[in-house]
């Protein structure tokens, strides 16, 4: 599997290769310059396998972290140091890590041009911390104080407490140049032997575990198997955009499916509204044609109105001129004599009769002009069509070489100019009494 390393130089990777093989249950450490549960830490690798220990860390805001993140751990909100008390602590609130006890650390800082903060913070031996909380094996100790490293290990009891493997910062801080000189001799005094520097930190080993010094005195390389977390972060958040950018590439060929869609279709509905709009053009085409037609027909029946009415009217200025005309008056005692004469007179007055009611039946109904008019005006109007079949059958009766009973003028014929009813009526009479 894999080593998650998440230390700043590579640190946890060399005490994995050495240690790896204690059991998680049984693993412990002290960290003694903690400053972040993650970032640059020595033990969040061991803490994850399942190992636990004490984090010392002076500043309250990062022990907090610590709290929420490491609760098998013990967490202290103090100093290391020689001797039980309090001291002041610079710290550069622009860098975490920085914060140190010594005054000479701080003024380097401030000649940076970082700015620097003074607080005091209480003070505890480390010897007095392992009495307190501590019930096995430790495992590792590591330190880190921004130059302050002496002060901590005057503090811790060497004969009592045997670390398996020491991990001191032996440079100055922010600097490649080394300052273990100054408290190599409370190490080495104390039967720990040298094991490795990795150009940060210096690695010592307790006598009475000599098989650990064959982990060391090789820099961390890819048989270790391990991968800084940042680079594993970098990788997440690469799978993450990548599984992101996936899925919004899938939801954005689902809304182009959708849009092609809804464009095909809008296209449809256009289609079928301009189908619509064809048929309902031609529709109105047909409905200007038929109603051009029918003003063409309402032409045509007004001019055949005309005809009629002219035609009613010339027939009815005829029968007032024979009605008024000389022969008509002078031959009035004649009609009389037919009507009152003799048999012999009658029938020839009937035959005359009948032979000018078939002249004038047969005058009617060959004249081209009269048949275009009344018939057109007949197949429009159910009326007319029965009256002119009622006057054919009687203009056929009264032609007709039997006897006809007298009949009185029909309601049709009413609807004649009165002078023509009445020359109509004056000759069913004469007629009528003829046959008598």
């Amino acid at each position: 599997m894999t080593f998650l390393s998440y230390s700043q130089n590579n640190e946890d990777v060399l005490l994995w290769r050495a240690l790896g093989h204690v059991k998680p249950e049984d693993g412990f450490y002290i960290d003694v310059g903690a400053s972040d549960p993650v970032e640059h830490s020595v033990t969040k690798a061991f803490y994850d396998a399942g190992w636990r220990g004490i984090n010392i860390e002076p500043l309250p805001a990062h022990i907090a972290a610590f709290d929420e993140q490491r609760p098998r751990d013990v967490n202290l909100a103090v100093a290391a140091g020689s001797s039980e008390g309090s001291l002041t602590l610079y710290d550069v609130p622009a860098v975490r890590g920085w914060a140190s006890p010594e005054a000479a650390v701080a003024e380097l800082h401030r000649a940076e041009g970082h700015a620097v903060a003074e607080l005091a913070v209480p003070v505890r031996t480390l010897a007095a911390i392992c009495g307190e909380h501590v019930r096995g094996a430790i495992h590792f100790l590591k330190i880190d104080v921004e130059g302050f490293e002496g002060e901590v290990l005057r503090g811790m009891d060497f004969e009592r407490w045997r670390p398996w493997v020491l991990v001191i910062e032996a440079t100055v801080p922010n600097s490649r140049e080394t300052n273990h000189e100054a408290w190599e001799e409370l190490v080495t005094g104390q039967r720990y032997r040298y094991a490795w520097f990795d150009g940060l930190n210096r690695y010592y080993v307790a006598q009475e575990r000599p098989e650990l010094l064959q982990h060391f005195g090789i820099q961390p390389n890819v048989f270790d198997d391990f991968i800084s977390y940042h680079l594993d972060r970098a990788w997440s958040a690469n799978r993450d955009a990548t599984r992101s950018l996936r899925e919004y590439e899938q939801q954005a060929a689902a809304m182009r499916g959708e849009l092609h869609d809804l464009a095909r279709h809008a296209e449809a509905k256009e289609l079928e509204k301009q189908d619509m709009l064809a048929r309902f053009d031609l529709e109105k085409q047909d409905m200007l044609a038929r109603l051009d037609q029918l003003g063409q027909d309402l032409a045509a029946a007004h001019a055949s109105g005309r005809e009629t009415a002219e035609w009613a009217g010339d027939l009815e200025r005829r029968l007032v001129a024979v009605l008024n005309s000389s022969s008509w008056r002078i031959t009035a005692p004649l009609r009389f004599v037919m009507r009152r004469g003799p048999d012999s007179m009658a029938g020839i007055a009937r035959r005359k009769a009948k032979g000018a009611a078939r002249r004038s039946l047969r005058w009617l109904t060959s004249r081209e002009t009269l048949r275009r008019t009344v018939l057109p005006l007949a197949m429009r109007s159910p009326r007319l069509q029965a009256w002119m079949a009622r006057t054919l059958a009687a203009a056929k009766q009264a032609t007709a070489d039997g006897p006809a009973p007298a009949v009185a003028v029909p309601y049709a014929l009413r609807e004649l100019p009165q002078s023509a009813r009445e020359a109509l009526d004056q000759l069913r009479q004469a007629y009528a009494s003829q046959k008598k």
